[in-house]
């Protein structure tokens, strides 16, 4: 089997975490290292009517297959390359009378190339589906009962005429979505719309500040460097965000993919204290005082996630409006729940149109960021984006295009030219630059000129706030 374009990678075992991959030769910042298609991948359960199943692009009209009235895709050429995959689903949709949810769907897209090609290694993969870890030694008693469950969805899902497989080696294939199951993107990276199992990218192991990041593109996931990686250096990513102390990233790696995270940064607990900064000076707070308004924090945020599920946003200001006059006195700039905080309504307050309190916050925000965030960081990259934008919004040209400037140089290195969000922000630098010109050379003229466009145009919302938190690499099944 030929490496398939995997030729500047070698698989090794790495001390004390088992296999991975290692570079073949040097890399420079923002260079592809390898990319890959999915081996199976489906779209999210609350999004098949709105994201095309072959490219998982999200359209304003999608076509239906007509045969399971399930599938959706763009358009006849979608359709067509997505037959291979879909052929076998559509028949056993059919048949089960509905389409089961997307841990099912993935595991009998798995199955039936599984039934085409053989359990053993395919073109490009350096591992196989079979040899993939799966953890399920590992489960509690909760994952247990969930994988009993889904063992027996899917036997009653999966056709007789099929080829058959026993209950342990479905455990595995389960088990291996449970802690690989790859987080896909639409088309501009801003939404979570699906799941997918790439072998290649399974064997890259985590650090939480890591020489590599994955990004979804075009069909593919690709692996590019964040900074000079030289030949026989392990490849890394971060599988989780790494906005948190070291104890809870250890923690949440622990509970979700079954690893004691041992890199420099979580052993040197190095960025906590910016983290868990407090306010310095005379009046220092006391850590009664502390313990308070963190407890206070966490609080508001389980009320503001209540809010923003409920699409109550003024709400949502006013809950972020009341915590952060309790955490100005108290937590330090760089402190991760006043920056959560500020994120929040930032993103709100912009789509509120209330552009020159968002952009206040939204400054606040990523001047903390750059101080805790690996420079090359994508969360960095599409927060600075967004703030940016924020300011253009509110008139505020020249920190603007100097945030959007900063974005798009990150974002060239995390995303690379030829992700559409990064087409996107070329654009919008191109416009912010030509703008900040005209506002050196004349500023009263410039507000009469961007006044006068205004008005003749529809006012440009800002997209809905999410209220996904930040993806992490691999989806849990939760």
């Amino acid at each position: 089997m030929t490496k398939g374009g995997m030729e500047t990678v070698e698989v090794f075992t790495s001390e004390g975490k088992g296999r991975a991959l290692k570079a073949v030769k040097e890399f420079l910042s923002g260079e592809v290292i390898f990319a890959e298609p999915a081996y199976a991948a489906v779209v999210f359960d609350s999004l098949t009517h709105l994201i095309c199943h072959t490219c998982f692009k999200r359209q304003e009209k999608l076509h239906r297959c007509g045969q399971c009235k399930f599938a959706h895709y763009c358009d006849r050429t979608c359709q067509r390359g997505a037959w291979l995959n879909h052929k076998n689903e559509c028949s056993a949709i059919k048949k089960h009378g509905k389409a089961p949810n997307e841990n099912i769907r993935l595991a009998a897209r798995i199955m039936w190339r599984i039934e085409r090609e053989g359990g053993g290694l395919t073109e490009g993969s350096l591992v196989s589906i079979d040899d993939l870890q799966n953890h399920v030694e590992n489960f509690g008693e909760e994952e247990k009962k969930e994988l009993r469950a889904d063992v027996e969805s899917f036997i009653e899902f999966w056709p007789p005429q099929s080829q058959q497989f026993g209950m342990q080696y479905i455990s595995h294939i389960f088990g291996v979505i449970n802690c690989n199951g790859f987080t896909l993107s639409d088309q501009r990276g801003l939404q979570a719309v699906g799941v997918g199992v790439f072998p290649n990218l399974c064997l890259v192991n985590h650090d939480c500040w890591p020489n590599c990041t994955v990004i979804f593109n075009n069909g593919k996931i690709e692996l590019r460097a964040l900074g000079k990686i030289s030949p026989g250096e392990e490849l890394t990513v971060s599988y989780i965000d790494f906005l948190n102390v070291s104890e809870d990233r250890r923690k949440q790696l622990k509970k979700q993919y079954y690893f004691d995270c041992t890199c420099e940064h979580c052993q040197k607990k190095i960025k906590d204290d910016l983290m868990l900064a407090v306010k310095e000076g005379e009046h220092k707070p006391s850590q009664d005082m502390v313990k308070e308004v963190i407890q206070f924090s966490k609080d508001t945020l389980e009320k503001i996630n209540k809010a923003r599920s409920e699409g109550v946003y003024h709400e949502v200001v006013k809950l972020c409006r009341e915590c952060l006059k309790k955490q100005e006195p108290v937590l330090g700039d760089t402190n991760i729940y006043l920056l959560r905080i500020l994120s929040i309504v930032s993103e709100v307050l912009s789509y509120l149109q209330m552009f020159e309190e968002a952009a206040d916050h939204a400054k606040r925000m990523v001047d903390g960021y750059m101080k805790i965030y690996h420079p090359n960081n994508a969360q960095l990259g599409m927060a600075m984006m967004r703030a940016g934008v924020t300011h253009w919004h509110a008139g505020l040209i020249e920190i603007g295009h100097g945030m959007i400037c900063k974005a798009y140089a990150i974002l060239l290195v995390t995303h690379g030219p030829t992700h559409p969000i990064t087409k996107d922000l070329e654009v919008m630098r191109v416009q912010t630059e030509m703008e900040l010109r005209m506002f050196q050379q004349n500023e009263f003229m410039y507000y009469k000129m961007r006044e006068a466009a205004l008005s003749n145009q529809k006012v440009q919302v800002m997209p809905e706030p999410s209220t996904e938190a930040s993806q992490d690499l691999f989806v849990k099944k939760q």
